[in-house]
């Protein structure tokens, strides 16, 4: 049996790293999901049929439970809650990492036996990666959904507070980790191991979930994206950890290989937006509801409605869609592809520009777009895009703000350097909004204000509708 499930473990290796793969593009992001998640059934099944811990029947119980829940949250779960649930399903992830660590610590220590530095140490890391990722996904959680402010939390002395807490936590995790507990000082008490370690233990795990709040609640809204995405990471370490913990090597890699993709999506991610990590976590950037640099109604606008919108789009030969939040929120995704659908059969050249921090998360618009029965061949990238602009007679503007601001030309904006989608130097901007207020960025968006742009005011779907109607008689 044992052979056998070594060789299972390696066909699980093989497909996780070949469906993480595909997720590269979004043309074979679905069939790289499934390749995964047969990777992770399969190791799953292994694990509990070689270590004898459940029979066939409770096997297979369990597949079918876990397919129906899984199966009722993608039906039921709209795009615009995705991050929520990411952000729900790595903080799971980092609780079960912390949950398995504990429970071998009480296993070890309950035993008597000496907890030896090598068990220490994983254990206590599985402990505090798993707990900081549990409260802080919960944070980020409750900021998604509006159940916490979106605005950075700051109070004196913050960075210095979390400073002394993961000193503390250090020290008692070496406390933890030394061989001495259980070794030197417990028998001197006639204790075990678990006698001495369980108060360190409990105060590791308290001092690691208060970080994780601690580490979260500074950053604003717009930062959500990069929070979720190392926040995966965590989990992804958290699970390693716990590999090393159980002995065992596939989650060993199972949690290398999410731990490392979600590094490298996050770092992606800050050098979209041109920040530092260590600028997205202490530089309480992206706030929510901060006064604009111009209020309303100071600057003129051009505003038009659906009809003039639409001879503007019908009678152009090229034209490029710019997706955003605002897309998702009004789930006007479908209605956008009927728009889409009548351009072209009038000759017109459709394409769609997505930025890679668009919504809240990341790819959250190609699988929205996805959803709709966009093309994957449509959807442009930043720089592929952006050398298009100048030859495109309308860009339509759907729920995007930061993205899309020329401000981020100007050395001394607050979003200077982060790369754009040049929109602006497309002949006509059609932009669809429900007012001229600012993004997370809280600064006003000088594009509104261009000649060439035409304000489309109202919500995404309605509007939207009455597009597909007028375009539908132009």
């Amino acid at each position: 049996m044992e052979s056998i499930a070594q060789i299972a473990y390696l066909i699980s290796a093989v497909l996780f790293v070949s469906g993480i793969k595909k997720l590269s593009s979004p043309a074979t992001a679905r069939s790289g999901n499934a390749r995964a998640s047969l990777a992770m059934l399969v190791a799953i099944v292994t694990v509990l049929l070689d270590t004898r811990i459940l029979d066939w029947t409770t096997v297979v119980a369990a597949v079918i439970a876990g397919a129906v829940v899984g199966g009722v949250l993608a039906r039921t779960i709209q795009m615009t809650a995705m991050p929520q649930l990411v952000a729900v399903f790595n903080g799971f992830g980092g609780a079960a990492s912390a949950a398995v660590a504990a429970a071998e610590f009480v296993r070890v220590g309950g035993s008597g036996t000496v907890l030896g530095l090598g068990d220490g140490v994983t254990i206590v890391l599985s402990t505090l990666i798993g707990a900081v990722t549990f409260s802080g996904s919960l944070i980020a959680f409750g900021k998604l959904q509006g159940i916490v402010t979106g605005s950075p939390v700051t109070f004196p002395l913050q960075k210095t507070l979390n400073a002394l807490l993961f000193v503390g936590i250090i020290v008692v995790g070496a406390s933890i980790a030394d061989a001495g507990i259980g070794g030197t000082v417990a028998p001197l008490f006639g204790a075990t191991a678990l006698d001495i370690g369980n108060p360190f233990f409990v105060a590791l795990v308290v001092a690691a979930l208060v970080l994780g709040v601690l580490l979260v609640i500074p950053i604003g809204g717009a930062d959500m994206p990069v929070v979720v995405s190392l926040l995966n990471s965590y989990s992804g370490l958290a699970a390693a950890a716990t590999g090393f913990v159980l002995g065992n090597w596939i989650l060993i890699i199972a949690g290398a290989l999410v731990g490392a993709s979600g590094l490298i999506l996050t770092q992606l991610m800050c050098k979209a937006m041109n920040r530092s990590l260590g600028n997205v976590a202490f530089g309480a950037f992206g706030t929510e509801g901060q006064t604009a640099r111009v209020k309303t109604g100071e600057r003129p606008v051009r505003d038009v409605d659906a009809e003039q919108a639409a001879m503007v789009l019908a009678y152009a030969s090229s034209v490029a869609v710019v997706p955003g939040y605002g897309l998702a929120v009004a789930q006007a995704q479908h209605e956008l592809k009927k728009v889409c659908d009548l351009l072209e059969d009038r000759g017109v050249t459709v394409r769609f520009g997505v930025h890679p921090v668009a919504g809240r998360m990341p790819g959250h618009m190609n699988v929205l777009l996805a959803e709709a029965d966009v093309s994957y061949d449509k959807l442009l990238d930043l720089d592929d895009i952006n050398a298009e602009f100048d030859s495109t007679d309308v860009v339509l503007i759907v729920g995007a703000n930061d993205v899309v601001n020329p401000a981020a030309r100007d050395p001394d904006s607050v979003i200077a350097g982060m790369p754009i989608l040049d929109v602006d130097k497309a002949r006509t901007v059609i932009v669809m909004k429900r007012s001229l207020s600012p993004g997370f960025a809280g600064i006003d968006n000088d594009l509104f204000y261009m000649e060439n742009t035409l304000m489309f005011f109202g919500d995404a779907k309605d509007q939207m509708s009455e597009l597909v109607k007028e375009v539908r008689e132009a």
